[in-house]
């Protein structure tokens, strides 16, 4: 089969989100295709601000397990076989050179970015002829849709032949622009003041903070992962002043037990509502009872699960059930629902490893030198020694703290109506995007993550991967916390993308026509094995083997082209099954087995 010109996907955005979907479609693409990936800051090339090296402390680790943190879903243990046996450790602190990292321990977040460029460089060798990947930096401001195309206008861009503005024709654009900051009114008057860190997570950052004099009052706003970061960074270089920890919630950080390994749940499905809607209280007063009642049947049928990961195995096994009882919700309840409730979701869901927790729980248990506060920040202002005056209004009475160091968590702004970027202000004004309708949280998104327009139909062949689809996760699957944008979705986000992206662009796929793929499962089985392989020659005997299977089940009443394009959505959704631990979905795929090429 011949081709003329490449198709082309431009991915905007290279951190974790824009290098996994890269990765799948140089993984998945059959035929020629071009993917290039424009990233605004070369520093968050294949990392984004969760892991960049120089925002990222060798004390800042990962707050799952390290053996969770495999961008393939189907290979739940790669990236503990590319840090034990390939990471390049050449300037690595002695704490971690000679580190052998294990499925239920730490790894510091600064090598997952070495991690993922290897990943990267590694689909780009293994890609079939005709796919190549380009990667440059610039900073992508708008999207130009006609004939069927999009043109990607970047400045500052740094391709061949650029004055600093381009504009790339694409034939898809994938949007994997990651977490936007949200503006902080409390701290207006001083966020260019030397003693406010904005931005914790960078080098400057993280400078100031291992900088401050050990006896220094530190005032961190946030109690959960970032501050815990921050607070644990200051305690393992000997800090004894006081830290100040501020929140609404006044929530902490629960700790994982040392042998955690995820597991999902058989529950039995929560009541949460009656014949019609009763509002938002008695929905809570439900959630709390069937909640208390799930704890009870963990405790008495699954004795040997740890008191500290109990929540986190109901929440999991409550996700199927949430949509349905979502769905009853009014937007405005829903809403509120979330902004009251969002903190105490992140902590039922999800722990934190003891390397992050140890140093300032054992602070807060001594009682000194943390100091919990539960309350708003309502302002802070400059005193005129130096220092920064807060004020914090609680349940009680306001009160004001005067610290030498005021550090501010990232603050991610959902509302994307608000966000500052200037590309989603063109997509939202233009009406090629929409902010998401049910929750206001991130943008309104089809099931493969198609961007929609006003009307809830895409304006042009545009994807979305990440935190743009917190509000999508919510209501379409129930996913609560940071599990509606962090690894475990952006590895399903870039599956489903590559392969939705593809599907459209490929000449071996055609969806005219209503198929069962159900009745194929052996070449659905064939196609997964085909899409999970990351070596060229073990996808070319797969696919040698899907079309000798093909040419057997063949009937004449449907086309090859749709019969595959039936297949491939099955596989994706076998690839993406949520309702298995990534290890039991490697087992469940038949991935184990030997290879074909082998």
């Amino acid at each position: 089969m011949g081709f003329s010109e490449p198709r082309s996907v431009v991915i905007v955005g290279a951190g974790l989100g824009g290098t996994a979907t890269a990765v799948r479609l140089l993984q998945f693409a059959r035929e020629p295709l071009r993917v290039v990936v424009v990233e605004r800051r070369p520093e968050y090339r294949s990392a984004g601000v969760a892991y960049h090296r120089t925002g990222n402390h060798w004390h800042h680790v990962f707050n799952i397990q390290a053996g969770r943190m495999s961008m393939f879903r189907e290979d739940v243990d790669d990236f503990l076989d590319w840090a034990n046996n390939e990471a390049d450790r050449a300037g690595w602190p002695p704490e971690w050179s000679g580190f052998m990292f294990v499925e239920s321990g730490p790894a510091p977040r600064r090598i997952y970015a070495d991690y993922l460029a290897a990943r990267l460089a590694g689909a780009a060798r293994e890609a079939a002829k005709g796919v190549t990947l380009l990667e440059a930096d610039g900073e992508v401001v708008d999207l130009e849709i006609g004939g069927g195309r999009v043109g990607v206008v970047v400045e500052n861009s740094s391709l061949p032949g650029s004055s600093g503005r381009t504009v790339l024709q694409a034939d898809h654009v994938v949007l994997a622009t990651g977490l936007e900051e949200r503006d902080l009114p409390f701290a207006a008057g001083v966020k260019d003041h030397p003693a406010f860190v904005r931005h914790p997570y960078s080098k400057d950052g993280i400078e100031r903070i291992i900088s401050v004099r050990r006896d220094a009052v530190v005032a961190i706003v946030g109690t959960l992962l970032s501050a815990y970061d921050s607070a644990s960074l200051l305690l393992r270089r000997g800090h004894t002043g006081p830290i100040h920890m501020i929140s609404r919630s006044g929530l902490r950080l629960r700790t994982y037990p040392t042998d955690h390994r995820h597991h999902v749940l058989d529950l039995p499905a929560p009541r949460l509502h009656a014949d019609a809607y009763e509002g938002r209280d008695e929905l809570v007063r439900r959630v709390k009872s069937e909640w208390q009642r799930a704890c009870d049947i963990v405790a008495r049928e699954h004795p040997a699960v740890p008191r500290a990961v109990v929540t986190e195995r109901v929440a999991k096994s409550w996700e199927p059930f949430l949509p349905e009882a979502l769905a009853r919700v009014p937007s405005s309840d829903l809403r509120a629902l979330l902004d009251g409730y969002g903190s105490l979701l992140a902590t039922l869901r999800v722990n934190a490893v003891a390397y992050i927790t140890h140093f300032v729980d054992a602070a807060l248990e001594s009682g000194r030198p943390i100091v919990r506060t539960t309350g708003k920040v309502d302002e802070i202002v400059g005193t005129a020694s130096g220092a920064l005056r807060l004020t914090v209004s609680g349940p009680g009475a306001s009160r004001t703290i005067e610290a030498d160091l005021v550090i501010s968590n990232f603050g991610r702004e959902t509302d994307y109506a608000q966000v500052g970027s200037p590309l989603w202000k063109n997509l939202l004004r233009k009406g090629i995007a929409m902010r998401h309708r049910r929750t206001g949280r991130g943008i309104e998104v089809d099931a493969s993550g198609g961007l929609l327009g006003p009307c809830g139909v895409p304006v042009a062949p545009i994807s979305v991967v990440g935190c743009p689809r917190e509000g999508d996760e919510i209501v379409r699957y129930g996913r609560m916390g940071a599990f509606a944008f962090n690894l475990a979705a952006i590895k399903n986000h870039s599956v489903g993308v590559a392969a939705a992206v593809l599907r459209s662009l490929e000449s071996c796929f055609d969806d005219t026509s209503s198929i069962d793929a159900g009745a194929f499962p052996r070449l659905i089985s064939l196609d997964v094995r085909r899409m999970a392989a990351r070596r060229r020659c073990d996808r070319e005997a797969w696919t040698a083997r899907f079309e000798e299977c093909l040419q057997s089940v063949r009937d004449g009443r449907v086309t090859d082209r749709a019969l595959r394009f039936a297949v491939n959505t099955a596989a994706t959704t076998r690839l993406n099954d949520l309702s298995v631990t990534p290890r039991d979905l490697r087992s469940l795929l038949g991935l184990d087995e030997p290879s074909e090429a082998d």
